[in-house]
């Protein structure tokens, strides 16, 4: 590429990104310029060796249109002694003006295929229809309100699909994600940041997890959603520092992904991460963030303050229900301080709810409204909005469909003004309907005498529950060579020899101690995970497990194995040892018991007779059903039968009684708690978590654009035009490698010895190692930004025989390409996506586009040899340029009316939203005023730069009557 001289103050345009507008040089520092686009309100730093710039220079006859709104057209260009450009010529006005270059308005685009037209560097007819195929695409893509939803290696669940669409449509989402276990709020998560991503309402982004579970979250990320997130720990921050100790590690990736460790342990972290300029914060397991309201942990104080600096933040946590009052009051704290100033303030609004849920539970289960509900919801929701409803709902003439519309319109109304709904997202497997059954089967064994003596003794219940901990160890003399459980699980592993079995236990010494038992006896090979191995060795552990063909047959985990980690291709899980908490019980079998399994779930849990284990056993299975059913009371019946518990586990099988009792409260705590979680305002929030008839629209929109997206013919023909060599591989599938005579000395995310790839969901949820292409898959965005960047197929030529152009004349196809230039924060694409517009202009300077539509130029494409073009072009250059001017006219005048639709339908949406807003403001406090005054920045941002939208020429073709 040649060498440019550089100047601060001159114009040029990107030759990859066009779209941007003009760029003007603000900097040259050594090897390197920096170029500002204001029109994007972008920032690009270039190489000068090799940067894609283009000098911007204006012909005389041209007209430019300066940063203050007036035309000038050129009659005469200067260049000074600095190397910068002046135009001089005359104004609108007929005044005579000068403008320098400096002053040239930014929206202005350079249009550059005339100029190949002339020079005779045209492409073949199939690179002009590839790149208008990628133009009509692009244009769809862009104004989709499914952008980052349907590209994701996942299963299309409503519920799912329902959270990502609501939170990721706003400008900076701030939200809980507390679906109960096994429902995905992973998923949820990385799809909002997906969309947050593709929409460009998001650059940065921060996810915190903890150190175990560091490598799933980076390789889920990647596999799952085509996410490149760099893995930061204090080595990695130190090798970055080497180089240069003033940099800030946290500036030089785009997406980061760290544990919380990483931060709590060093506060010059914790400052640099702070200075990250983030747009989006995930933390996972928010719920371990420790929380007194007079002394809050080091965790939660460094999770504060990111939260109070970054825009988006999603915290994935457990329920409220297990969190307590206190711990989801600490976690909606970090969301919006100001909207939960303190805890007696939360605990106060808490307890009006209670009689609005009776009112909702009297809307959902049809059953008739009395005349306290009627004057409560009257209340609640004011008399013009709630009196016609109440009517139609109590008016026994009034048809089903009457009541239902009304009942339906009524609970949308409640749960637009009431509760954490645009704060809280909270799904339960009640209502959640795709998980599998559960089986659960417990195996008595007798108590052996190495255990007797120290189980009577004054030991504690945990240390009773895993009676091997107990036993001094020495070679020759291990615990396991006389524990029945270890000669139970082998029974076991040979009786479902072809199944995967996962083994949890609570003790990393215990799992160390059944693969040396079972490896030693029975020559059996089981993968370890436990916390005293590396973050990698686990991952080899947990993938050799996956492994269907070479993989081993049990993985067994010590207790971090049941935390984070999903396993749910295996559906036999091994309950070595029972846990002390209801909720870590319901983590253990989360691992299986997700959203999606397939099969049913079997327990298998031995246990000694007569001892703290039958006790813990039977308390979970008889007295909380715990083991067949997730029980959401479970940990708050612990706190307060917690003594009684101890106490069962140290008397039985002495004193059986206090078993007795401690079961028959337990299962009356249990039916009243449940009974109560079922009412008050998790009802009101469950419905707006997941308002049905919406997410199974989203799913149905989603199968549809999977069925018929033509992306396999789309692809197909890219394949072709860049020399990707494609072959069947299976049913689905195909096999694609570069070709030899490839185009391009890289294909975007083409691996050189190849990929498989599918574009059926089903296939690649099956076989993780294919790539899966939807339009939102990496390869596919890149190639198309490939073909538009580069210029191919924006100047063709062909012969056509068509009644409109008679042999020897001359017509030109020219597409046109309607945007607006504007930040991506805007979303300007969902009103004026990058349109499409096409101009047929004959030798009469006509337009022929109705006649001569692109169905019959895309069946009978006649090629034409380049020396007759050459031959052809030049003595018509005048001619042809008239031609282009036509077309723009005509084209500005399709333009106008498409431009003014664009700002009605922005304008609508902006005051109905507001309006909205301002409303639910007066009546539900978690409603932000500060969201209701962006949303009008965001309308006058986005009228101006509408106003600035323009037409630019984007490719022609010249057809030549034969």
């Amino acid at each position: 590429m040649t060498k440019h001289n550089f100047i601060p103050g001159q114009r040029w345009i990107s030759d990859t990104e066009p779209e941007l507008g003009l760029g003007i040089v603000t900097e040259k520092s050594g090897r390197t310029l920096t170029l500002r686009f204001s029109a994007a309100a972008e920032i690009r730093t270039y190489a000068i060796d090799n940067a894609p710039l283009t000098r911007v220079q204006f012909q005389v006859g041209d007209t430019i249109e300066s940063d203050q709104g007036w035309y000038l057209t050129i009659d005469s260009v200067h260049q000074s002694g600095d190397g910068l450009l002046t135009y001089a010529g005359t104004r609108a006005n007929a005044v005579a003006g000068t403008l320098d270059e400096q002053s040239i308005s930014a929206f202005m685009q350079f249009n550059r295929p005339q100029a190949r037209l002339f020079a005779g560097q045209l492409d073949g007819n199939i690179w002009f229809e590839l790149r208008k195929a990628t133009l009509t695409r692009q244009q769809v893509l862009k104004q989709s309100d499914l952008i980052g939803l349907g590209g994701a290696r996942t299963e299309l669940l409503p519920h799912q699909l329902y959270i990502a669409h609501e939170a990721s449509r706003r400008l900076a989402p701030r939200v809980l994600l507390a679906d109960e276990v096994g429902l995905g709020k992973t998923i949820e998560a990385c799809l909002i940041l997906h969309a947050q991503l593709l929409t460009e309402r998001a650059h940065r982004a921060l996810i915190i997890v903890p150190p175990p579970l560091l490598h799933q979250w980076l390789v889920e990320l990647l596999r799952r959603f085509n996410l490149r997130f760099s893995l930061f720990d204090e080595e990695r921050c130190q090798e970055i520092e080497s180089s240069n100790e003033d940099d800030n590690p946290f500036l030089s990736e785009q997406l980061v992904l760290c544990g919380l460790d990483l931060l709590t342990h060093s506060p010059d972290r914790l400052d640099q991460a702070l200075a990250g300029e983030w747009d989006m914060l995930i933390v996972d397991e928010a719920h371990h963030l420790e929380w007194h309201e007079q002394n809050p942990s080091p965790a939660y104080q460094a999770i504060e303050s990111l939260a109070g600096r970054i825009p988006g933040v999603l915290l994935l946590t457990a329920t409220p229900e297990q969190l307590g009052r206190d711990g989801h009051f600490a976690r909606l704290r970090l969301l919006d301080p100001d909207r939960y100033p303190s805890l007696a303030q939360f605990q106060q609004e808490q307890t009006r709810y209670q009689s609005i849920a009776d009112a909702v539970d009297c809307l959902v289960s049809d059953r008739p409204v009395s005349e306290p509900e009627a004057e409560l919801l009257a209340d609640t929701l004011g008399e013009a909005p709630s009196t016609p409803l109440l009517t139609d709902i109590r008016d026994a003439q009034a048809s089903a469909a009457q009541q239902q519309q009304a009942r339906t319109r009524l609970i949308e109304l409640l749960l637009d003004r009431h509760g954490t709904g645009r704060g809280m997202f909270r799904n339960t497997r009640d209502r959640i309907k795709g998980f599998a059954p559960r089986l659960f089967h417990s195996y008595p064994l007798t108590l052996p005498e190495i255990y007797q003596s120290s189980e009577r003794t004054a030991l504690a219940a945990s240390r009773q529950l895993q009676p091997e901990r107990g036993l001094k160890q020495a070679p020759g003399n291990e615990w396991w060579r006389s524990d029945p459980r270890v000669e139970w699980l082998i029974d076991l592993l040979k009786q479902y020899r072809r199944e995967k079995l996962l083994l949890i236990c609570a003790h990393a010494s215990t799992a160390i101690g059944l693969e040396q038992a079972l490896r030693i006896r029975e020559g059996m090979h089981a993968a370890l995970f436990h916390e005293r191995m590396s973050i990698i060795e686990r991952d080899r552990a947990a993938a050799w497990f996956a492994d269907r063909e070479q993989g081993c047959q049990i993985l067994i985990c010590s207790e971090i194995g049941s935390e984070g980690r999903n396993f749910q291709f295996a559906h036999h899980l091994v309950l070595f040892d029972l846990p002390e908490s209801p909720d870590l019980l319901e983590q253990r079998i989360g691992r299986l018991d997700r959203i999606g399994q397939k099969r049913q779930i079997e327990l298998h849990a031995p246990y000694f007779r007569h001892s703290a284990q039958e006790v813990l056993l039977r308390w979970y299975h008889e007295g909380l059903n715990a083991f067949v059913h997730t029980c959401q009371a479970g940990q708050q019946i612990l706190e307060q039968l917690s003594p009684a518990l101890h106490q069962a586990c140290t008397t039985y099988p002495d004193n059986p009684a206090d078993l007795h009792r401690l079961l028959e409260r337990t299962r009356q705590m249990h039916e009243e708690i449940s009974a109560t979680l079922k009412n008050g305002r998790d009802h009101l929030l469950e419905l707006n978590s997941c308002r049905e008839q919406e997410a199974i629209r989203l799913v149905e929109r989603l199968s549809m654009i999977d069925r018929t997206s033509g992306l396999a013919g789309y692809m197909e023909q890219l394949f072709a035009a860049y020399g990707v060599e494609a072959e069947p591989h299976s049913s689905q599938s195909l096999v694609i490698r570069p070709g030899q005579q490839m185009l391009t000395e890289q294909f975007p995310h083409l691996p050189e010895e190849g990929a498989t790839l599918t574009y059926d969901r089903d296939t690649a949820l099956a076989h993780e190692d294919r790539l899966f292409l939807t339009w939102e898959h990496p390869m596919v965005l890149d190639a198309m930004d490939m073909i538009l960047e580069s210029g191919h197929g924006n100047c063709s030529a062909m012969g056509i025989r068509h009644p409109a152009i008679p042999s020897g004349t001359l017509a030109l196809e020219m597409l046109f390409v309607l945007e607006c230039p504007a930040p991506g924060v805007l979303q300007a694409a969902r009103f004026l996506p990058p349109t499409l517009l096409r101009a047929v202009i004959d030798q009469r300077l006509t337009e022929r586009g109705d006649v001569i539509e692109q169905a019959v130029l895309e069946a009978t494409p006649h090629p034409l040899p380049k020396p007759v073009i050459h031959k052809i072009v030049p003595p018509l250059r005048k001619h042809i340029l008239a031609m282009i001017s036509q077309g723009e006219q005509d084209i500005a005048n399709q333009a106008r009316p498409r431009l003014q639709q664009a700002k009605t339908a922005m304008n609508h949406y902006y005051a109905e939203e507001i309006d909205r807003l301002k409303a639910l403001h007066k009546v539900n406090p978690y409603v932000r005023q500060a969201d209701i005054d962006l949303l009008a920045n965001h309308q006058d941002e986005l009228n101006s730069h509408l106003d600035s939208s323009r037409v630019r020429l984007d490719s022609i073709r010249l057809l030549i009557g034969l």
